[in-house]
């Protein structure tokens, strides 16, 4: 209890861990010196593992039988595997030696660089530092097309990933300094820094989804993007309620009435460096809209308890489109983008939005409210009005943890896509596996319209039924003629268990996949623009 007149505060989040950090090196594994931990990749062979670069001199150093203990191990060079070698004594050349990792990387794909990323860096937490050859296993390594590198320090920086709010500090610290030994995509720094660029947009992305909702609420999520704003270089506008009000921002302000945390739009702008303001208006625009649910109780359609408990990551879209603005520059995207977050707590009070309520978007189209859970929608489709109309856009992306019927079709390890251009749902698709972030292509079957109907307004919200689909196809025409792609990410909003790079909780999905495709030299190529 505080004295009458106590000035109060709201919560304050603990100091965060940040992602290792990361270095590049020719020189092989046992000649780097200041290291505590040695991580060696290890490959199936024809008669048993093979180790990778490096291994043989420091298995001379340490008059060890590397590969005998990753056979007594039961090691089979499987991606993930990993057994730990301890060397208390070091070796002459680096006397603070702890650890030898021997890691599994299967086929050395970019997808088991990944997971072997991932696996190494979980058994190196708590570590100071650690020096690795595993990319340099990587048949395809090449400064030219850096996918490997990419991956594996992505699954590095994601399988080190701790949020805490314990008055103790957090029970794990990722390990602090990564140094990559010995390949050739490693020694090309441009290469290393997009990766590390590409890795710490996942971290951004699932960190703000994982702020629990007593600290996360619209005007919270607008100061993070005036932070991301001013460390990147970007221009950035936030709408507060009587804004929102005056520009007829309907479906925004009816998803936050009931809240004691007004909604917020967030409009954030990149422009490539060097680029005049004159040359600026020349280039293609892409407009990225997120969903910002920054927790969604399901309003007066209240959500089961089982269901409302995950809710504070609603705001997935958002924390993508705004982790993927930051890092624009970092892979030096080449057109212009805005990005869109429709920041709203969608809460019950005696405000509240009400089933059979009319709202009037931007621009003027109208929907009756059936479900007031089905709240993204409305959101998201004032910001698509307003990008279409107000932007002038080449293309317009939107990301959101939208419905629960995407998780049922797919699962909990792909996202879901709708797009009207087939040009644009390939490069994302491309991007998605390049990233490890993949994504399916929905059909928008215009069969089901006729659910959207509603008697009173231009469309319902709960046309029932195929709900990925309809929603999506209740989006469209806030889009009009413009190519356009939905992603519907409530698939892989979750993870419910520890699976390489992912994981327990929010997951963040998304920006990894978006910068892939927006840091490629030409985004729209195909796209009618």
């Amino acid at each position: 209890m505080t004295s009458p007149g106590t000035p109060t505060t709201g919560p304050v989040l603990p100091s965060q861990v940040s992602p290792p950090e990361f270095a590049a090196s020719e020189l092989r594994p046992g000649a780097i010196t200041g290291v505590d931990v040695v991580a060696l990749p290890v490959l199936p062979g024809d008669d048993g593992v093979l180790l990778g670069l490096g291994a043989a001199e420091l298995a001379d150093e340490l008059a060890l039988d590397l590969v005998g203990i990753a056979e007594v191990h039961g090691l089979t060079g499987a991606t993930g595997e990993v057994a730990a070698v301890p060397v208390p004594d070091g070796t002459p050349t680096n006397p603070t030696l702890r650890l030898v990792l021997l890691v599994g990387v299967g086929a050395a794909r970019p997808i088991d660089l990944r997971r072997a990323g991932a696996a190494m860096a979980k058994a190196a937490r708590d570590r100071a530092a650690v020096v690795t050859s595993i990319p340099a296993v990587a048949e395809d390594a090449s400064p030219d097309d850096p996918v490997a590198l990419e991956a594996f320090v992505a699954g590095t920086m994601l399988g080190s990933f701790v949020f805490h709010w314990r008055s103790t500090g957090p029970e794990h610290t990722p390990v602090r300094r990564v140094v990559l030994a010995g390949a050739p995509a490693a020694a090309d720094r441009a290469a290393l820094e997009r990766a590390v660029a590409l890795g710490g947009a996942g971290w951004r992305s699932r960190l703000l989804a994982t702020v629990p909702s007593n600290l996360k609420n619209p005007a919270w999520l607008a100061a993070q993007a005036e932070e991301v704003a001013a460390a990147a270089g970007l221009d950035v506008r936030v709408w507060d309620e009587q804004e929102l009000a005056k520009d007829g921002f309907g479906g925004i302000l009816a998803v936050g009435a009931a809240s004691a945390t007004p909604p917020r739009l967030i409009r954030l702008d990149y422009t490539p460096a060097g680029v005049s303001a004159r040359a600026a208006k020349k280039l293609p625009l892409v407009v990225l809209v997120g969903k910002g649910i920054t927790f969604d109780s399901g309003g007066l359609s209240i959500k089961p308890s089982a269901s409302m408990g995950s809710m504070k990551r609603d705001m997935t879209g958002g924390a993508v489109v705004l982790a993927t603005m930051a890092a624009l520059a970092d892979v030096d995207c080449p057109v212009r983008v805005v990005g869109l977050i429709a920041a709203a707590e969608n809460a019950i009070s005696g405000s509240a939005l009400r089933p059979g309520d009319v709202i009037t978007h931007w621009g003027g189209r109208t929907t009756e409210v059936g479900n007031t859970d089905a709240e993204g929608r409305l959101v998201l489709a004032d910001a698509l009005a307003y990008a279409v109309t107000e932007l002038d856009p080449a293309l317009v992306v939107d990301v959101a943890t939208l419905t629960g019927a995407v998780k049922v079709a797919l699962g909990q390890q792909v996202g879901g896509l709708f797009a009207n251009d087939d040009a644009l749902a390939a490069a994302l698709i491309t991007a998605g596996e390049r990233a490890g972030e993949p994504l399916w292509r929905f059909p928008l079957y215009r069969g089901y319209d006729d659910k959207l109907a509603s008697k009173v307004a231009d469309a319902s919200n709960d046309p029932g039924g195929a709900g990925a689909i309809t929603a999506a196809l209740f989006l469209r025409p806030f889009v009009g003629d413009v190519p356009w792609a939905h992603l519907d990410i409530a698939s892989v909003g979750d993870v419910e268990k520890e699976w390489h790079e992912w994981t327990v909780g929010p997951s963040g999905f998304g920006s990894r996949m978006l910068l892939s495709w927006l840091g490629t030299p030409e985004p729209l190529a195909g796209v009618p623009h």
